[in-house]
């Protein structure tokens, strides 16, 4: 969606209180996970509530590209999987569209099978650095011909004898493990991927759900998962949790909007991705978490957020990060409406994202009103109080989903309308994403 046709603008303006119930999308990691293992697997794998966003589509059409049967019939999507070691070559180049876990997640899979595979995607995508993932998929013994700087378009010849590899994760980055891991699925023997530092661990909980054989340990050298290779993959039925990352758009809109009181029904509480509704609550959030239960293998609850005006900005443990790190932007956007400065540490990651992140948030709030002060990783935001954002800049998105609807909500509470200069990335994560805020109240 985003890279192609003309612009979108889209102005919000403060809005009434925000009511209702709020049924954000799928998860987007459960479901790029759950239509690859489900393709790795022998049998039929039944999905409900996957993500239809344009990221996950085009994971779906590479795994039928790679020889799975992929289909939507009614409200479910039914994948027939051709087992470990049974993808088979494209007959085309594989266009990942602005998904980077769909990129990275496929090029892990189809790593240990001895083709060659040319992978592409939008000019975000083209943009962002592959070598963090063709480094470790090396050692499997694939080969990879990119373009400078490690981009795509790529091609990844894979290892027709691949051999197991233990692997120290150099950045925190669930991509890079979870490629790791599924390119392991086709090695002999026992692949280890060693995490200094924990990241979400969907892929392991997935991978143990579909049967494979893994086992993760905490060690003094950090997290080390072991996976044996050439499991037999089991089919599953799987109901995907509704996504944390989307949640967080009408959880701090509710937060800041007077009067607001929302829903948020089925969402992901993975301690691994719920760092923001912790530092939410921290800041003094009205948020609480309702009807707590496991599906799948992810603990799963409704989330109720009532609007808070007494929020204190707070300093962000800096290692909460990489259980929060797609959620900074919108927390930014709290922070601007809370009492005193709200500082965010050991952030680099948020540069080397769809876009610069952080400078993108900090040049569009500072656009409308609000101080903020930033460095390599790190950045702060003075708060202005409940209602406090004078609103009326116009903003960029740089073609990333999470900057304007970080923006989008930020007018909701502002003094003056915030314009943002192109929503059609939204799209990509999150397609609903008007209708559900303006269908709670909002004025988008």
């Amino acid at each position: 969606m985003s890279g192609h046709g003309t612009p979108q603008p889209l102005t919000a303006r403060a809005s009434g209180p925000l009511t209702g119930d709020a049924h954000v999308p799928g998860d987007k990691s459960i479901s790029h996970r759950s239509l690859i293992l489900g393709a790795m697997a022998v049998g039929e794998t039944r999905v409900t509530g996957l993500l239809e966003g344009q990221d996950v589509l085009d994971t779906g059409r590479a795994m039928r590209a790679f020889g799975a049967e992929v289909v939507k019939r009614g409200d479910t999507w039914h994948v027939h999987g051709v087992g470990v070691g049974g993808l088979m070559e494209p007959e085309d180049v594989i266009d990942c569209g602005n998904a980077g876990t769909g990129a990275r997640l496929l090029m892990g899979a189809a790593a240990t099978h001895g083709f060659a595979v040319t992978y592409t995607g939008d000019a975000s995508l083209r943009a962002r650095p592959m070598a963090r993932v063709t480094d470790p998929l090396a050692l499997f013994g694939a080969v990879a011909h990119g373009r400078s700087g490690g981009r795509l378009p790529m091609t990844l010849v894979g290892a027709s004898d691949p051999v197991p590899v233990r692997y120290a994760v150099p950045v925190p980055s669930a991509q890079v493990k979870s490629a790791v891991l599924l390119a392991g699925l086709n090695a002999p023997g026992e692949t280890v991927v060693i995490e200094r530092e924990a990241t979400r661990d969907h892929s392991e909980r997935m991978l143990a759900g579909f049967g494979a054989d893994l086992s993760v340990e905490e060690t003094s050298e950090g997290r080390v998962i072991t996976l044996v290779g050439r499991p037999e993959l089991r089919p599953q039925v799987i109901v995907v949790p509704r996504d944390p990352s989307s949640a967080a758009f009408p959880v701090c809109a509710a937060l800041i909007v007077p009067g607001s009181d929302v829903l948020v029904p089925n969402i992901g509480l993975n301690p691994t991705r719920a760092g923001l509704f912790e530092t939410l609550r921290d800041m003094g959030a009205d948020l609480t978490y309702e009807n707590p239960r496991e599906e799948g293998g992810e603990p799963v609850a409704d989330l109720r957020a009532r609007f808070s005006p007494d929020m204190r900005g707070i300093e962000v443990p800096p290692e909460r990060a990489a259980s929060m790190i797609d959620e900074y932007p919108i927390l930014s956007v709290v922070a601007a409406h809370a009492e005193g400065t709200t500082v965010m540490r050991g952030v680099a990651e948020l540069r080397v994202k769809e876009c610069d992140r952080i400078d993108a948030m900090a040049t569009g709030l500072r656009a409308n009103g609000i101080t903020v002060r930033d460095g390599a990783d790190w950045w702060e935001v003075d708060g202005r109080g409940a209602g406090g954002m004078p609103g009326g800049g116009a903003v960029e998105s740089h073609l990333d989903h999470r900057i304007a609807m970080s923006f989008a909500v930020a007018g909701l509470a502002a003094q003056a309308p915030v314009t943002i200069d192109d929503a059609t990335p939204i799209a990509t994560s999150f397609p609903i994403f008007r209708d559900l805020m303006n269908g709670l109240g909002a004025s988008l």
